[in-house]
């Protein structure tokens, strides 16, 4: 990615995103082992964990449905202080009903990965600041910074964690650093926000050709987002059936994997995942976005139904890692293309509403998959389903709009 590409707004969006996504992987490390430290039983972490997640969608859909109308910039900031507020809470009291309150308003990642409006208003922002045929590779380098950052942040959680045990601190003082300097990150965050031009926001031009949105942010282009959000549900959807943590428990309970093994591999898998994130720009302009998401995602689906058929940890290691190094190549892709097919004023909400239908997706897959892994003779069929359900994506998807034509940006090829 030429330096000449990304203006000053876009670097302001890149360090945003390292920082936060640095600041999830941080916290996510210590926060359930600092939960447990103030005295919550497994049960109210669980509740609170739940919730979590539950409220940082909720919060999400609303401000990303109002960010292209009120202003991207203000609701980044009010991202920003949603953040510093629940770790605020979290840093100054143990009473589970305060901190269940604050982890369903604020904004926590319990997972390392994103939550929030955050994500959805930055692509927006990215869009509106970057040219139409560079947006992928610009979405591809997002991505792979948002990666490096997580595993800085974990990292940097566990050394921290072991730096205040070796000074004397014990209990939940362990941990409690780890949480002020989340919330502290926010205000980092939120200064960084305010440095954004007006560059980042709709054009007063695009403003004027619609009307105040009735529904979720979206007017005109409501269809093609709806219909984009119920074919990402349906990829999440089966991805959930394999995501990491099942995966790696899959691996210990049939080829009797150690953690320190798994470790190993999932390091190895998430950063060839993160680095081939950056060939989908180089694909996506010579063959098409929604070429690049369906001939890349393909060939992934089909390696993974054959991971459960390989006769050895070392065959399915292998054909996983082979699957990974070209399985994410749709998300820079996927995200660039919803940003092309909406109007410049729904880019917010658009992203806002298909992220939130991923997550959707998601929640509901594991639940179903952690059941047939505890009994033998249905412990592959994750995999066959989770690779039938997204080959069905690919095919439905590239039906469906491999010929739609752009509605942001004039034709140039980008959308094929």
């Amino acid at each position: 990615m030429a330096a000449s590409v990304l203006p000053l707004d876009g670097w302001i969006l890149f360090g945003t995103r390292f920082v936060r996504l640095f600041a999830y992987g941080l916290l996510a490390l210590v926060l359930v082992l600092y939960l447990a430290e103030v005295g919550l039983s497994d049960q109210r972490i669980g509740v609170l964990l739940t919730l979590t997640l539950a409220g940082d969608t909720a919060i999400s859909l609303w401000i990303t449905s109002v960010a292209d109308s009120l202003g991207r910039r203000r609701m980044l900031l009010v991202g920003s202080m949603l953040m510093m507020l629940a770790a605020a809470v979290f840093v100054w009291t143990e009473s589970f009903w305060l901190l269940l309150v604050a982890a369903t308003v604020g904004v926590i990642s319990p997972s390392g990965s994103e939550v929030g409006p955050f994500l959805s208003v930055e692509q927006a922002a990215l869009s509106q600041i970057v040219p139409s045929q560079r947006r992928t590779a610009v979405f591809a380098w997002y991505h792979l910074i948002g990666s490096t950052a997580t595993a800085l942040g974990s990292l940097c959680g566990g050394l921290l964690s072991a730096l205040c045990a070796q000074a004397g601190l014990s209990g939940a003082d362990q941990y409690r650093p780890a949480v002020a300097i989340y919330g502290a990150l926010g205000l980092v965050m939120a200064v960084g926000f305010l440095f954004l031009s007006r560059a980042t926001e709709v054009a007063a031009e695009d403003k004027a050709k619609s009307q105040r949105p009735p529904l979720l942010g979206l007017h005109k282009s409501r269809g093609v987002v709806l219909r984009l959000s119920a074919l990402f549900a349906m990829d999440a959807f089966g991805g959930g059936f394999v995501m990491q943590s099942l995966l790696a428990y899959w691996l210990h309970l049939r080829f009797g994997a150690d953690p320190a093994a798994l470790g190993g591999v999932f390091l190895a898998a998430n950063l060839l995942a993160a680095v081939s994130a950056l060939a989908a720009g180089w694909l996506a302009s010579r063959f098409g976005l929604v070429n690049t998401m369906v001939f890349t995602h393909l060939p992934s689906n089909v390696l993974l139904i054959l991971v459960p058929l390989m006769p050895s940890l070392e065959w399915a290691v292998g054909i996983l890692l082979v699957r990974f190094s070209i399985s994410q190549m749709d998300v820079p892709t996927r995200q660039a293309y919803t940003m092309l097919v909406v109007s410049p004023d729904e880019r917010s909400a658009a992203a806002g509403v298909t992220n939130v239908a991923r997550s959707v997706g998601a929640a509901i897959s594991p639940l179903l998959a952690a059941r047939m892994l505890g009994v033998a003779s249905w412990a592959s069929v994750p995999f066959f389903l989770a690779g039938g359900i997204k080959i069905v994506y690919d095919l439905l998807l590239y039906r469906a709009f491999a010929s739609l034509k752009p509605a942001s940006d004039s034709a140039d090829g980008s959308a094929k």
